[in-house]
């Protein structure tokens, strides 16, 4: 019957897309926690070197600047050859990397094996994010939520990174920190491959137009904001994520054992998680514009207070920046979606994940300098400035975002 083919067709092209969120959950939250797990270790690395916390950083910049570079090519060989081969490399070169970094015998050479982990892990943000609106926007409804979620499971992965390798690190070894997940995306990698089909043939098909389309002036000027989001978005994010083991570590629990800075760093970022489950919702009731720029707002309290703030205030605080750094991904994902069309999705989402990322090498040697010259009050100052340019950003987006909208109301024909 062709009813009963039309609708088997279609309950199997529903698992493959659920299958296909899954794994892009699962390769968000490792990607996140991968990049992470180095400073948390370098604490412990203090000790085994005989180096300051300042200067062993500073080597974790090879991955912060290979994940921003090759974010863009990762792109571009998405939306030509095929998203899903390019998940499937994610994984598996992540995994091998990691074992790289594992077995490296000296500072140079885990220097080296952290630029290829970079390299492989620039790859999911490009690429996983095209892929994720693609499928949610297939089921109809569910973007807002579904980019929520793949939010969370990210979230989790910053989160989890700082307790997980801590306490390898600490009952284990630092390197253990880099087998055990270094195997968990190996596997994962394998069973992806096994389970998902190949998409090269899909490519041609993708739609050409965008959901808005603007004059070439005013996309210039749109996206010439969101790179400056971009920008901002990314140093705020990277210096409060790279650098809130040490911050906790010397605000509030100094001189107790790795594992316990690891824990509470985990609790800090749990916020993160939650606030991406609020806006999931919020965005279903309220237009994500107007939402950016209130947690953008809540963005630059949360990292001004931080900077005069010790103790359980001092994480009250991080708690509200790290809550207002995840919240305003989702909103921004959704609002860049709705501009861009979805076959070349990923080349737009690679310039900017390139803005967003590059900016981590800025923000290693900004807690290397600052924190050096000041400590982290003045890490923590220097981030609220940045935090404050990108709420004057996305308020400019939102007046142009309302501007556009209403002129694409008054465009609508009448029914």
């Amino acid at each position: 019957m062709p009813g009963s083919t039309t609708a088997a067709s279609t309950l199997i092209d529903d698992a493959a897309r659920r299958r296909s969120i899954s794994f892009l959950n699962i390769a968000h939250g490792l990607d996140h926690f991968v990049l992470l797990i180095y400073p948390t270790v370098v604490i412990g690395l203090e000790a085994v070197y005989g180096r300051p916390y300042s200067e062993l950083i500073v080597l974790s910049s090879t991955a912060f600047i290979a994940f921003g570079i090759f974010s863009l090519p990762a792109g571009w060989l998405a939306d030509r050859w095929s998203r899903r081969n390019m998940m499937a490399a994610f994984y598996l070169g992540c995994g091998a990397s990691m074992i790289a970094v594992a077995l490296a015998p000296n500072l140079i050479v885990l220097s080296a094996a952290m630029f290829l982990l970079g390299v492989f892990a620039a790859i999911y943000h490009p690429v996983g994010m095209a892929m994720l609106i693609e499928a949610a926007s297939a089921k109809g409804g569910t973007m807002g939520r579904t980019l929520a979620f793949n939010g969370v499971c990210g979230n989790l992965g910053v989160s989890l990174a700082a307790g997980v390798s801590a306490a390898l690190a600490y009952w284990v070894s630092w390197r253990a920190a880099f087998y055990v997940p270094a195997f968990v995306l190996l596997a994962t990698g394998i069973a992806y491959l096994w389970l998902t089909p190949d998409d090269r043939h899909s490519a041609s098909k993708r739609q050409s137009k965008p959901a808005v389309q603007l004059t070439p002036k005013l996309m210039a000027m749109l996206f010439s904001l969101f790179l400056v989001i971009a920008l901002s978005a990314g140093l705020v994010f990277n210096v409060l994520t790279i650098a809130l083991p040490k911050i906790v570590d010397e605000g509030m629990v100094k001189g107790v054992p790795l594992v316990l800075v690891g824990s509470v760093a985990t609790a800090v970022l749990l916020c993160g998680a939650l606030a991406q489950l609020a806006i999931g919702r919020l965005v279903e009731w309220f237009a994500p514009h107007y939402l950016f720029a209130l947690v953008t707002a809540l963005g630059f309290i949360g990292n001004l207070w931080a900077s005069y703030a010790d103790g359980i205030p001092l994480m009250i605080a991080l708690a509200i920046a790290i809550a207002a750094i995840y919240a305003q991904v989702t909103v921004n994902d959704m609002i860049l979606a709705r501009y861009t069309a979805d076959a070349w999705r990923g080349r737009v989402y690679a310039v900017r994940y390139f803005t967003l990322f590059i900016s981590t090498a800025v923000a290693v040697a900004m807690i290397a300098f600052l924190h050096n010259a000041g400590g982290f009050g003045l890490v923590l100052g220097a981030n609220a400035a940045v935090a404050f340019l990108m709420f004057l950003a996305t308020v400019a987006l939102v007046v142009m975002i309302v501007n556009i909208e209403g002129r694409q109301t008054v465009m609508q024909p009448a029914e």
